[in-house]
């Protein structure tokens, strides 16, 4: 009987129950209320709730909670998908965010990275890119 199955029935799985997208992320930072500025003075994210602790962001379906942390200025690992990277950069230069990569080809499209106010990494990438799996 599998372990969630609470009548005891034979049940085979397929796709029941498996990740689909990464629905929320977290990104530390060292004051929740200071980071909130770039988020969504810079991003254009709403801000949905904050406490002292943590802040929870969406703007579409990019969703993020701001958490306060001694640990920053890291490369968070986070690809938010814009439409261009190549817009994105130039609109955010212009607001004077701070660049790590310029834009370049990835086996997911097109992608640059850029530093939040805490220095964590957080790269940009093409939403509408096509990609062949091997």
């Amino acid at each position: 009987m599998p372990l969630g199955d609470p009548h005891g029935a034979n049940f085979e799985y397929t796709v029941e129950g498996l990740p689909e997208t990464i629905h929320v992320c977290t990104i530390p930072v060292r004051d929740v209320h200071r980071s909130i500025g770039f988020y969504a003075d810079v991003l254009h994210m709403e801000v949905l709730s904050e406490d002292e602790g943590e802040a929870y962001l969406i703007r579409g379906e990019c969703r993020i909670i701001l958490k306060r942390s001694d640990k920053v200025g890291i490369d968070t690992g986070l690809y938010f998908g814009v439409d261009s990277p190549y817009n994105t950069r130039r609109r955010l230069i212009d607001e004077g965010v701070v660049f790590e990569k310029a834009p370049r080809r990835g086996p997911f499209g097109t992608f640059c990275s850029i530093r939040d106010d805490d220095a964590n990494i957080i790269h940009l990438i093409e939403t509408n890119a096509e990609f062949k799996r091997s």
